[in-house]
């Protein structure tokens, strides 16, 4: 029975995805990158801390231990694990990723590039160091290290929507689904997704990032931020197109952000249903009454990725609410 009702489930998610996407492929199974970074059996073998059993804030006293060319040095060694170290210093980060990242990123530094797997990668405009205002963009599926275009635009709008006063983080940091299919339909790839975003913001604390983030959290990325949320020290959650974020509603989530919803009325994601069953499906739908997030703006947004698109009431609310104009 449960098998029959899984599949029932499923099939009527993707069908709906599909019809809505005009023809966007079906997924197939992926494998989440958890773990500590690559590289880090070099780094052990080196008598250095083990990076699993360091949380961020004990990074960053590690990194505060050393001296200038004691850190320099781990960079030129291992950069691979440096530059993904959440705790680790900010311009150590950018300088390793250099190393290994190249300069393939115009207009934004990188805070952190894992090649495993389809490859995570994080990057940063503004300066984290000295900005009033933080937000980190959490994309949904079909985002990795080398598909980031519609990420990195969206993250340059919402940074010139606000002035430029506020840093804005594009975060392609957890394994995202392929398309739509079991992978989209279950929270496999959230759970370890949502772990990896938490120690993530804990990691931007800990190396003196002191304003609390505003999380925009697209489509998949909102079932991130929905397991995340009771663990992530947040200004503000802001999901868009969202399928649900696995909680019933904003209480469920224990979570002391505020929470906002988006979804423009011809976004496909409106016809997938709003289910839970045998572990597929991610439930309540936030922009329902019910749920009790606020509600934002997005009739103009035009479909499943046009929330920041310039010019609209969606992205006009966004930089609203990044720059806390709006209680």
């Amino acid at each position: 029975m449960r098998r029959i009702t899984r599949t029932l489930v499923t099939a009527v998610m993707v069908a709906a995805g599909v019809a809505g996407t005009a023809g966007w492929a079906s997924g197939t199974a992926q494998k989440p990158v958890t773990g500590p970074p690559a590289g880090t059996a070099q780094w052990r073998a080196a008598g250095l801390p083990d990076p699993e059993r360091m949380d961020p804030a004990g990074v960053a006293r590690f990194f505060a231990g050393l001296g200038p060319e004691e850190r320099r040095g781990l960079v030129r060694a291992h950069p691979t694990v440096v530059g993904n170290l959440d705790g680790a210093p900010l311009e150590l980060r950018y300088e390793a990723n250099s190393l290994t990242a190249g300069g393939r990123y115009p207009g934004a530094r990188v805070l952190a590039h894992d090649p495993r797997g389809r490859g995570q990668t994080v990057l940063v405009y503004g300066d984290l160091a000295t900005a009033g205002r933080v937000a980190v963009l959490v994309p949904g599926s079909d985002v990795d290290a080398g598909r980031l275009d519609s990420l990195t635009r969206k993250a340059t709008a919402l940074r010139e929507a606000t002035g430029g006063r506020t840093a804005v983080v594009a975060w392609a940091g957890y394994t995202t689904p392929l398309g739509v299919g079991l992978d989209a339909a279950s929270g496999e790839l959230a759970e370890a997704g949502a772990g990896r975003l938490v120690r993530f913001t804990e990691g931007l604390r800990a190396a003196g990032v002191r304003p609390e983030p505003s999380l925009f959290c697209h489509s998949y990325g909102s079932v991130v931020c929905g397991l995340a949320a009771h663990d992530l020290k947040a200004k503000d959650l802001v999901v868009l197109g969202s399928p649900g974020m696995r909680a019933g509603n904003v209480a469920a989530l224990r979570t002391t952000a505020r929470v906002w919803a988006a979804k423009d009325p011809t976004d496909w994601i409106d016809r997938v249903p709003n289910v839970a069953v045998a572990g597929y499906g991610h439930g309540t739908d936030p922009t329902a009454p019910e749920f009790g997030a606020r509600p934002v703006p997005a009739r103009d947004a035009d479909g499943h990725d046009g929330y920041f698109a310039p010019g609209t009431s969606s992205l006009r609310a966004f930089a609203a609410i990044a720059e806390g104009d709006v209680r």
